[in-house]
């Protein structure tokens, strides 16, 4: 699929290309390539005079290789964005880039929120860019909004989570069930701290290069502040995730221990009456009281006394709690 966008009285137009003819009449600033067919690559390198960068290519980048600017003057820049799913879990999106000719390409397999939330806004404001840089700096800045509220969503689900924890009908299964969705939450953590760290790493290189206006510059000392005001976010939320798995795991070690202490009660309080039913048992012939008519009776009684006592101390001292 292409998305093709053009400056139109300061706001972003979508143009809709169906066929060749649609991208050979539109004057785009960005072109956004969202899992394109072999066909719809074959029309951007016959239309705009090169070779769109694919995701084999991207994965063969070393990671600090991602940023160069090509002798022609081609800028390429490879970029992680975040993309959540609540049903599949969330996952880092490559995103190549290119600047040519005052044109912004922009190559990926899946569409991601960060880019229908920068379409929604250049729709509605004008003057909202003004030309490639501007949209590749606004989707920086849209990125690290998406990730500071994907933090704040998940500030919320860890609330649920600690009154779940401390909860007096914690269970073995809401346990389990707490403990995957920590789980979940900590690679989310993990994805969004990658997440803004590729995109610092991306906004220094542009800054590094005095490929930026005077404007755009300041625009990225600022995406560079908001992203080190996430990175102490991050770490507490850690620390959080950390502390709420300690905390479950604890409890299911204390229901275990009170499993285990049950059986060494029980072992403990039956080995008396096992001792005097094994020596009863063992028919010596020297045993007077066995040829009493009380001396079954008096056996079997010891045997319950053997096993009353035990208890009575243990329950004395506060074990059987």
């Amino acid at each position: 699929m292409i998305n093709a966008f053009s400056l139109e009285q300061g706001r972003l137009q979508q143009v809709q290309i169906d066929a060749l003819e649609d991208l050979l009449h539109c004057k785009p600033v960005w072109v956004d390539f969202v899992d394109a067919t072999d066909e719809e690559n074959a029309w951007a390198e016959q239309v705009f005079g090169f070779r769109l960068p694919n995701e084999a290519d991207s994965g063969d980048i070393e990671a600090s290789a991602r940023f160069f600017e090509e002798p022609e003057g081609e800028l390429h820049i490879r970029t992680d964005f975040i993309l959540q799913d609540d049903e599949e879990g969330s996952e880092n999106i490559r995103v190549a880039f290119v600047i040519r000719n005052e044109i912004l390409f922009s190559v990926h397999r899946e569409d991601l929120p960060v880019f229908r939330l920068l379409r929604m806004r250049a729709r509605r404001q004008p003057g909202y860019v003004g030309d490639a840089k501007d949209v590749l700096m606004e989707l920086y800045s849209a990125d690290v909004e998406y990730s500071a509220d994907a933090l704040e969503d998940m500030y919320e689900r860890l609330d649920e989570f600690s009154r779940r924890v401390l909860d007096d009908e914690l269970n073995d299964s809401i346990a389990a069930s707490i403990l995957a969705s920590i789980a979940k939450e900590e690679d989310l953590n993990g994805r969004i701290r990658r997440n803004v760290m590729d995109t610092r790493r991306a906004v220094s290189f542009l800054m590094r290069a005095r490929l930026l206006s005077a404007d755009q510059f300041e625009d990225a000392r600022q995406i560079l502040r908001d992203i080190d005001s996430l990175d102490s976010h991050t770490e507490f939320l850690f620390d959080k995730l950390n502390f709420l798995m300690d905390a479950t795991i604890g409890f299911v070690n204390i229901n275990q221990n009170k499993i285990i202490k049950i059986f060494s009660v029980a072992s403990v309080a039956m080995l008396p009456p096992t001792l005097i039913a094994s020596i009863y048992g063992m028919n010596f012939q020297h045993m007077p009281e066995l040829g009493k008519e009380w001396g079954y009776p008096f056996a079997l009684g010891l045997m319950v006394v053997s096993v009353v006592v035990p208890f009575w101390w243990f329950r004395r001292k506060g074990w059987l709690r």
